[in-house]
């Protein structure tokens, strides 16, 4: 099977499990145009139709429902030899590929890179930074070893899991507001609520979380960044729902935020270390703890005791609860 078969074929998979040519393309970081190209050389290559093109979106023809069904067998048995030989003998890891939610990601590199090199000789790194959308695709595909994500994936089988914390939501507020925060009711008659999109797995959570309350905001901002909705708060523009590890970056920029327990409760997050099952001996375990010691550091510096007691590092002797 030549490497551009099985390119067309990860990016066959990406866009029959997302449904459209142009989320498919850009889960692999490619053009529509360009996956387009895929799914035709596929066509061509097979002397068949995989795609319905006259129905929008395109849908996948009794060939391409076919060939769904055994493209991933076929990416897992490639991907399963690889790690195989990558790892044969026992010897040290020679390339290691992690997604890392985005939110984190620019605190987590640096030391999460030091480890894999320094402590478990790994040669080649590859990040990916993303929601954890992404990361599914990534770890179903096999184009990811192990994700540091908030979905800890729990239908998916084959998998080992690490706890690093579960954090409380806050609320977050421009500092120089002075307008009332009992209620979330209140707030919104003085600013609108800037949340993640509905894309994301926090947007859809913070969403489903508010109908339960009955709480529909009359205004909203949507976006698909931390800092994006770090900067509409600081800037007057909005207040917003979000945990410690989502505000870090906002602060290490010195964004003007003001930060409050929230004013109802029952809103909270987990994040999780998530890897393919005895591939990568004891690196997904050092990660989560690398993760917390880290995550933990930059909590206390940036937000104090409002962030301490929003978060909770599960089996971690982490000096901030000493």
């Amino acid at each position: 099977m030549s490497p551009s078969l099985m390119r067309s074929l990860e990016v066959f998979l990406a866009v029959a499990e997302t449904g459209q040519m142009r989320a498919g393309a850009s889960l692999l970081g490619l053009s529509q145009p360009a996956a387009s190209q895929h799914i035709s050389a596929l066509e061509k290559a097979f002397g068949t139709t995989l795609l319905d093109r006259s129905t929008r979106p395109a849908k996948l023809t009794y060939a391409g429902a076919r060939l769904h069904g055994k493209t991933q067998k076929i990416l897992d048995a490639l991907s399963d030899m690889e790690t195989e030989l990558r790892h044969v003998g026992g010897q040290s890891l020679t390339l290691l590929r992690v997604g890392i939610q985005a939110s984190i990601a620019t605190t987590l590199t640096p030391p999460l890179i030091d480890l894999a090199q320094k402590r478990f000789k790994v040669e080649d790194i590859t990040l990916h930074a993303g929601q954890s959308g992404n990361h599914e695709h990534l770890l179903r595909t096999k184009q990811a070893d192990l994700a540091i994500t908030s979905n800890p994936f729990l239908d998916m089988d084959g998998l080992e899991r690490h706890h690093i914390l579960t954090e409380k939501y806050l609320l977050v507020l421009p500092e120089a507001y002075d307008g009332p925060t009992e209620n979330l009711e209140a707030i919104q008659t003085r600013l609108p609520l800037v949340r993640f999109g509905d894309t994301t797995n926090a947007g859809r959570q913070i969403a489903q979380h508010l109908r339960r309350l009955r709480f529909e905001p009359d205004k909203v901002i949507q976006a698909d960044r931390s800092s994006m909705v770090t900067s509409c708060v600081s800037t007057g523009q909005g207040f917003s729902l979000l945990t410690p590890t989502l505000l870090i970056d906002g602060l290490v920029e010195n964004m003007a935020l003001r930060l409050q327990e929230l004013p109802v409760s029952g809103l909270s997050r987990t994040l999780t270390v998530v890897a393919r099952k005895e591939e990568l001996q004891g690196l997904p375990a050092a990660v989560a703890e690398l993760c917390k010691q880290r995550l933990a550091e930059q909590i206390t510096l940036h937000m104090g005791n409002i962030g301490v007691k929003s978060v909770e590092f599960e089996r971690s002797n982490i000096s901030v609860y000493s």
